[in-house]
């Protein structure tokens, strides 16, 4: 193994970053591109190069582990508008009803697909509803008390 190898090692794994973007194999470049340099600067054999590139790579994955903790912390709950949703007021416009599949909703003037909240419950025409939670394109819903 020699300074070629590294270079091409550094390039690979620079590529399979670029390719994955989830910092999969940025640590075994930068430890590739230092055991090349130690390569180019003296002369080692093909075991000391192997633990030069082990402990390199190890070093920056360590060395970045608390920025990753930190991103992972921020990153941990995005808030949707849907979410925005949830505790709001909306009238009934179609019966709802789980045994019959009906039921319709009207929130901020945008027609919802709607279920109970209690499944057994009818819900009529007219009434108003509390939004409980949204699932995908359908509100849950129960009638306000």
């Amino acid at each position: 193994m020699g300074v070629l190898f590294w270079a091409c090692a550094v390039v690979a794994f620079v590529v399979a970053e670029v390719i994955t973007v989830q910092l999969v194999s940025i640590w075994f470049a930068a430890g590739s591109m230092v055991t090349m340099l130690f390569s180019y600067f003296y002369k080692l054999n093909a075991i000391e190069q192997l633990g030069i590139f082990i402990i390199s790579s190890s070093i920056f994955l360590l060395l970045s582990i608390p920025f990753l903790r930190n991103r992972r912390k921020k990153n941990d709950f995005v808030a949707t508008n849907a979410d925005l949703d949830i505790g709001r007021h909306a009238t009934v416009i179609e019966v709802i009803n789980s045994d019959k599949g009906t039921g319709r909703v009207t929130l901020n003037g945008v027609s919802w697909s709607a279920v109970p909240e209690n499944e057994n419950e009818i819900i009529p025409e007219g009434t108003i509803v509390v939004v409980k939670q949204v699932m995908g394109a359908r509100l849950l819903v129960a009638p306000e008390k």
